[in-house]
């Protein structure tokens, strides 16, 4: 997009930061500080995140109160405004960040991103690759998991999304995270000059149509790593799984979503909550074979209505956003969501700069 500028957030990642430096929650231990991000929640649950600096003014319809109250105060502070209201002052958590941060592509949820680590076995110093980075949301928990000593390749074919994630991950961690490496392009380009082939532990792709890059991602993959999509549709997963056994690299693909309920905790009146988060997406994992290997056969026992489907997506070309009925991002949006994310970096470097000084 030409109104974004390709060197909007170099400022924030000048370089990446040594491997021995805290970054992200390590460095946010301790006392509130100016700069810190607070997350402040009244009696109804209701929360609001506001930037500590030295003379602040927090202000809602009904009361206000001055950040310095907060300041030099330990986190889990309960702040009382002269009007009698109470605030619960804690820092954000990464799912609390992920949810309430700009993003131009819809972000992978945190009941997602925390199954993709688990069940994708992102340990740390893993080198993992990631395609279609959005808005950075899963980039994140990667980086958490993975730590310093990792390494994570993302790429992005969108820059003005990419540039987007690059600003949202670099204002978490307070800087580049010494392990990450981004760039703009199409997997199956960028894969084979980015990495040296079987040297890659663990690859996360979500994409509209994963199943064209299963071959780079098997000439990457290291023997046994594991490969882990994340489709919306049902018809994406039939034709990935379907995609997966022919050809013979992979082992018995495995398919799951997850549906997450709060419940409401008062006295007697212990219930479900009324509202949940349903279905967002579906995960789909499998492991790489040794060179030369094939797999071994599952026996299986189709129903009569599903004899003869096998590759009843083949002829299917057009696997757009909205074929799959995903809602278009506007270019309007992506450059409103831009200049609020370089208005949050300049602030934070605006206090980063007043603290030095």
């Amino acid at each position: 997009m030409s109104e974004l500028d390709s060197e909007r957030f170099e400022s924030v990642a000048e370089g990446a930061a040594p491997a021995s430096t805290p970054m992200g929650q390590a460095s946010r231990r301790g006392p509130f500080r100016p700069g810190d991000r607070v997350q402040l929640t009244d009696h109804k649950g209701r929360m609001h995140t506001i930037i500590l600096q030295e003379g602040g003014y927090f202000n809602t319809h009904k009361t206000s109160f001055y950040h310095d109250e907060l300041l030099g105060q330990p986190e889990g502070t309960v702040v009382t405004t002269k009007e009698g209201a109470t605030y619960l002052a804690v820092r954000p958590l990464l799912s609390d960040y992920v949810m309430s941060m700009p993003r131009g592509a819809a972000v992978v949820y945190p009941k997602d991103a925390s199954q993709i680590i688990q069940f994708g076995d992102i340990f740390p110093g893993a080198r993992v690759v990631e395609a279609g980075v959005g808005s950075g949301a899963l980039t994140l928990s990667l980086l958490s998991a993975i730590g310093p000593q990792g390494s994570l390749l993302s790429v992005e074919r969108r820059e003005d999304f990419a540039q987007i994630a690059q600003g949202n991950v670099d204002l978490w961690f307070g800087g580049r995270h010494p392990a990450w490496d981004v760039q703009v392009g199409d997997l199956a380009q960028v894969l084979p000059t980015a990495v040296e082939p079987h040297s890659i532990d663990r690859i996360v792709l979500d994409m509209l149509a994963p199943w064209e890059n299963l071959q780079v991602c098997a000439d990457a993959l290291a023997p046994g790593g594991v490969l882990l999509c994340y489709v919306a549709t049902v018809t994406q997963l039939s034709r990935l799984a379907e995609d997966i056994r022919k050809t013979q690299l992979f082992t018995e693909p495995h398919a799951w979503e997850s549906q997450i309920r709060d419940w409401h905790l008062e006295g007697l009146a212990v219930r479900p909550e009324h509202r949940m988060v349903a279905h967002t997406g579906f995960l789909i994992t499998c492991r790489r074979l040794a060179q030369g290997v094939t797999p071994p056969p599952v026996s299986r026992r189709p129903a009569k209505e599903a004899q003869g489907l096998d590759g009843q997506w083949d002829e299917v070309t057009d696997w757009s956003p909205e074929q799959v009925g995903e809602r278009p991002v506007s270019d309007k949006k992506v450059r409103r969501v831009a200049r609020d994310l370089q208005a949050r970096t300049d602030y934070w470097l605006a206090d980063e700069s007043t603290q030095e000084a």
